[in-house]
């Protein structure tokens, strides 16, 4: 399978209707081969999603969203640092998903023997742990991340937008991913600066280091932004 809809319905965030597309590509030079997920509002363009803060329903409250504006000049909202280009792959997907490219299909069989990344657009938290647990049931390995505080640490790894915040995590026992501004600001004892990262010469490829999933028994991962 290269492609198939995971699940359609309401967002689990508030209701609103989504859609989970996972596509199989070995294009992300960063990642390599693997499973990409895409959670997106099925019924409007993700630029009119964000630029409205209709992406609530497949965000949450990330603080990368920026603010919504109506704004006849500006194709997102003011002030978004989100890393994902939605004009690029997101939008390429729900256009594709428009036009009726992609079916419904099998979870389970789409992560079979794959890795597979949760959440390449959106959050975990906004589809159903079902889909989920099925995609990840015979997959090879994953990775996740999540901005929903708790939400299944066995899944994935928190987004922690601060120190602070990275350190009530650790306290509950939670694995954290966190962008910092320079290698001085990781605490060396809780993390380590992605092996993938500028930083660290791009050593791997995502689909080989492994250690951005919660239930890995390692430390924290921090990035350096650019």
């Amino acid at each position: 399978m290269k492609h198939a809809i995971l699940y359609q319905g309401p967002s689990q965030l508030d209701g609103a209707p989504i859609v989970v597309i996972a596509t199989y590509s070995d294009r992300n030079t960063k990642t390599g081969r693997v499973v990409q997920t895409y959670i997106i509002r099925a019924d409007m363009d993700p630029r009119d999603a964000s630029k409205t803060g209709a992406d609530y329903s497949i965000c949450g409250d990330c603080q990368f969203r920026g603010t919504p504006t109506d704004d006849p000049n500006r194709k997102l909202t003011v002030g978004r640092i989100c890393y994902v280009n939605i004009a690029q792959g997101v939008l390429i997907v729900y256009k594709s998903f428009i036009r009726g490219v992609y079916e419904s299909g099998s979870a389970r069989d789409m992560g079979r023997g794959r890795v597979v990344r949760v959440g390449t657009y959106g959050d975990p938290a906004a589809a159903p742990n079902w889909v989920w647990d099925e995609l990840l049931s015979e997959c090879e390995t994953w990775m996740a991340y999540t901005h929903q505080s708790g939400w299944r640490p066995d899944v994935a790894m928190q987004s922690a937008d601060s120190y602070a915040q990275a350190q009530e995590h650790w306290n509950a026992g939670r694995r954290t991913f966190r962008v910092v501004t320079s290698l001085k600001e990781i605490d060396k004892a809780k993390e380590a600066i992605c092996p993938a990262s500028k930083e660290m010469g791009r050593k791997v490829q995502c689909e080989t280091c492994r250690l951005c999933r919660g239930s890995v028994k390692a430390k924290s991962i921090a990035i350096v932004q650019h």
